[in-house]
């Protein structure tokens, strides 16, 4: 078992609760809670126990973005050590990338300010909660620095390229009720209910689906984004459902139905999950504009 020092990590009934953990500073990101969030979301899949995770945070923010304590100098990758000319990797943009790849569902609970890093780290979340008391901000064009975490990317799908470019380039903070009608959240509840919510949801991804179609469902849509045709997911759709199709789960799934009883699937994400997306072209896909 990881001991974190700047996270929480905790599972119950099949939720994994990640808490950034420095409340004292208001969950600013360091490399140590970079490496922790790894770690967790590494451990998060090969655990099959976990089906859904929430992040959150300790405290009255959920990341008040990069630690700046070091000042003027904070996003100095020579003050960090690097001696190469080379661009050393984003580190937010590790963490996005890590959840993206995340074979289990990932809620974002956002209990307060979600700044910089601590709001582009929530992106590729597949959903966004909010509680009345949070703020928000792509704050990037105000620090002197572009936006990071792969967030040009994740943003505009997302919002739309015209809302995400307004909170790109002005770097304004806003509150809730602009992030609801921006559909950068998909709700907005008090401080006090925000996780009975976001754990009523995680249990409703979780109680009755296979941890399977729930995998495959959320690889699909988050790479379909870049696919340039449908044509393309229709492959990728076609490959999954020969592969579950012919599964243990699928049979279940079907059967309990036609019992009118719950379901009880057997596969697991560890050891049974296809991969759909790099198996040699069918030949009925020769033709088709991929």
């Amino acid at each position: 078992m990881t001991d974190y020092t700047e996270i929480g990590y905790d599972v119950a009934d099949g939720i994994l609760t990640i808490t950034l953990s420095r409340p004292d500073k208001l969950n600013a990101f360091t490399p140590v809670m970079m490496s922790e969030l790894l770690l967790a979301f590494d451990a998060a899949d090969a655990d099959d126990d976990v089906r859904c995770v929430i992040v959150t945070g300790a405290g009255r923010a959920f990341c008040a973005g990069a630690d700046l304590s070091s000042g003027g100098k904070a996003f100095d990758a020579k003050h960090r050590g690097q001696t190469s000319d080379e661009p050393s990797r984003d580190g937010g943009g590790r963490v996005s990338l890590r959840i993206y790849e995340s074979t289990k569902p990932v809620i974002g609970a956002i209990n307060g300010a979600a700044v910089g890093v601590g709001l582009t780290m929530t992106l590729p979340m597949d959903v966004r909660l909010s509680s009345n008391a949070a703020k928000f901000g792509f704050v990037f064009t105000r620090r002197g620095i572009v936006p990071e975490a792969a967030s040009t990317w994740f943003l505009p799908r997302l919002v739309g390229p015209a809302q995400a470019a307004e909170w790109f380039m002005t770097g304004r903070v806003f509150g809730p009720d602009e992030a609801l009608a921006g559909r950068l959240v998909r709700s907005v509840h008090p401080v006090t209910e925000l996780m009975t919510v976001a754990r009523r949801l995680a249990t409703e991804m979780t109680e009755s689906t296979s941890s399977i179609s729930v995998a495959l469902a959320r690889q699909m849509m988050w790479r379909g984004l870049a696919f340039p045709t449908p044509y393309r997911t229709h492959l990728a759709d076609s490959r999954g459902m020969r592969a579950t199709g012919e599964s243990k789960d699928a049979y279940e799934g079907v059967s309990s139905f036609l019992e009118k009883r719950a379901a009880a699937f057997p596969d697991k994400v560890s050891r049974d999950l296809p991969d759909i997306f790099s198996d040699p072209q069918p030949s009925w896909a020769a033709d088709l504009p991929l």
